[in-house]
């Protein structure tokens, strides 16, 4: 039997982290032993979600600095892992460094965020190690198409690459029977036009942009609610920021959710504000829900949302474009059902059981 070790920073509710919730039921066990490890004690909120599906998790963060490299490499030995699949740059980077190249531990990466997005120091530790992976795969052709190394590396092997969208569950969700539930919950009065947006409060996420584009939605569907779901460490800014634009009326801070499928299916219009992105898993889902979404031209969502097919495509940065995109939808029912209907069948191009085949096909022909 090989044994895998799916090597991530965190588990808390992110892209990247949902990703392996939602691969582990489709995971072929008769061929492999999965365990999970990552770095962060206090991002462990799919930690029992994983070992409730049979992966083991390992929290390498014991204490400061990178005493955690030599607790990976302990593990990878006394469990008898034969292939590390990194899902972060900085442990991808300690399991390059720290797994000698002797023990014959192949390396599986994936890229999940433009090279161009990273502080200065991931970016030069990410690059000097690349060569180190045996395969690697990239969550969108945009993505890729960063992966680039700079002129004093154009020497450094580049170990095959492909995209591959991760997709989401195709497990049926299971949003409550009428949205009233929802809307009543957050206060909403039934009838009232709803745009939302799921994301953790990272700089990328582009929360600022959506703050002024409110505004002129607003001017156009005075009782219109932007309901946001997410956490993170920009929050209290973009919370003050509604208070000084005199938004707190016409924004809900849902925070974290659980059930963000179900508070999606209250939304009448998804907003995808992101100014980088590797692929938006809340936009895929938002989309499996048949709401159209309105994304700015960034990351990999492009390369989903076919502008004027399965939703509205925007500049990125642009908040005039972005309401422009959130009024054309919210003016026109016809139009919202008809892109909500043909986003829905977009999604079963992104089906994670896909994803997990070909992900295993490669450890398979690794392991050989």
């Amino acid at each position: 039997m090989n044994r895998v070790l799916l090597l991530i920073k965190g588990l808390g509710r992110g892209g990247a982290e949902q990703l392996l919730a939602s691969a582990a039921r489709y995971l072929d066990r008769d061929r492999f032993t999965y365990e999970v490890a990552y770095l962060l004690p206090w991002k462990d909120a799919l930690v029992g979600e994983l070992e409730s599906a049979g992966l083991p998790a390992h929290c390498l963060q014991g204490g400061q600095g990178a005493g955690w490299v030599a607790r990976l490499r302990s593990l990878v030995r006394e469990r008898g892992f034969q292939l590390v699949h990194a899902h972060s740059p900085v442990p991808a980077v300690g399991a390059r460094l720290g797994l000698p190249r002797r023990a014959d531990v192949r390396i599986v990466y994936t890229e999940h965020n433009l090279w161009e997005r990273y502080h200065r120091a991931t970016y030069w530790a990410n690059a000097l190690t690349f060569s180190r992976n045996d395969y690697v795969f990239a969550v969108s052709h945009q993505v890729h198409a960063s992966i680039r190394y700079p002129p004093p590396l154009r020497s450094l092997r580049m170990p095959p690459i492909e995209t591959r969208y991760y997709g989401i569950d195709p497990a049926p969700a299971r949003p409550w029977e009428t949205a009233d539930g929802v809307l009543e919950e957050l206060g909403i009065p039934r009838g009232t036009p709803v745009v939302g947006t799921v994301a953790n409060f990272k700089p990328g996420k582009g929360h600022g942009y959506l703050l002024p584009a409110a505004e002129r939605v607003r001017e156009v569907f005075p009782d219109v609610r932007f309901v946001i779901v997410g956490q993170g460490p920009l929050e209290p800014a973009v919370r003050r920021k509604t208070r000084e634009l005199g938004l707190e009326s016409t924004f809900v801070f849902a925070g974290y959710r659980e059930d963000a499928s179900t508070v999606m299916a209250a939304f009448d219009v998804l907003a995808v504000p992101s100014i980088h992105d590797g692929l938006s898993i809340a936009l895929l889902e938002a989309m499996s829900l048949g709401r159209p979404a309105v994304v700015t031209r960034a990351g990999g969502n492009p390369e989903v949302v076919r502008d004027g097919e399965h939703g509205v495509v925007v500049p990125p940065a642009d908040p005039d474009a972005l309401a422009e995109g959130i009024i054309t939808l919210l003016r026109d029912g016809g139009l919202r059902a008809r892109l909500g209907e043909a986003a829905k069948r977009r999604t079963a191009d992104f089906d994670i059981r896909a994803a997990v085949r070909r992900t295993e096909e490669i450890y398979q022909g690794l392991l050989r």
